[in-house]
């Protein structure tokens, strides 16, 4: 798979991407039900993301874990958890769950997919991906992420969040922050697949 790494900013102690989501788009037009038509050209991680988010298609699974294995992981200090980031839209299956736990296989690392909390949005406010802007966004999650202290083992360990599209920080930053407060967390370190 072709990557170009991108180094992610926030409040973490390190965090990688491994590339752009969407390399190209062309507005086409719109539809006959009147929805806006683009020609998009991905990443070959964008391209594996967007089927498995948008088609189902779990086979890319594997392959987007075992990417992040080679391609990120040798780029932290040793890490004892994955923490996945809370998905932001209710699914049967969720895509970023199912890449933590398929990196937790494949690195003999524990995946802690109920340690973050993030309450529902009050009724009727827009879904954190229909906002832009980073102050907008940081305010409809003031209050809303928590910790669900799980860990049972004595120590401290360095977590990894795992993210499948970064685009502003905000959410990760959010996490991260309750994630300090967690006496069982060390260092914090951010992996994502693509960046908008």
């Amino acid at each position: 798979m072709d990557v170009q790494v991108k180094k992610i900013e926030g409040s973490w102690d390190a965090g990688y991407a491994l590339h752009k989501h969407t390399l190209s788009s062309v507005y086409l037009g719109v539809d006959e039900w009147g929805h806006d038509r683009f020609d998009n050209t991905r990443s070959e991680p964008g391209e594996a993301l967007y089927k498995l988010k948008y088609q189902s298609d779990w086979k890319q699974v594997e392959l987007l874990a075992a990417q992040v294995r080679e391609t990120l992981l040798p780029l932290f200090g040793k890490i004892g958890l994955i923490v996945p980031m809370p998905a932001s839209i209710v699914r049967a299956r969720q895509p970023v769950y199912e890449l933590a736990h398929a990196l937790g296989r494949l690195t003999d690392i524990r995946v802690f997919d109920e340690m973050i909390v993030k309450a529902p949005a009050l009724p009727g406010s827009p879904a954190l991906k229909n906002l832009y802007t980073r102050e907008q966004k940081d305010a409809a999650l003031s209050g809303r992420i928590s910790i669900n202290e799980c860990i049972t083992n004595e120590g401290c360990w360095n977590a990894l969040l795992l993210d499948d599209l970064f685009d502003t920080g905000a959410t990760m930053d959010a996490v991260c922050q309750a994630l300090r407060t967690y006496l069982k967390i060390k260092n914090i370190y951010a992996a994502a697949i693509t960046w908008k």
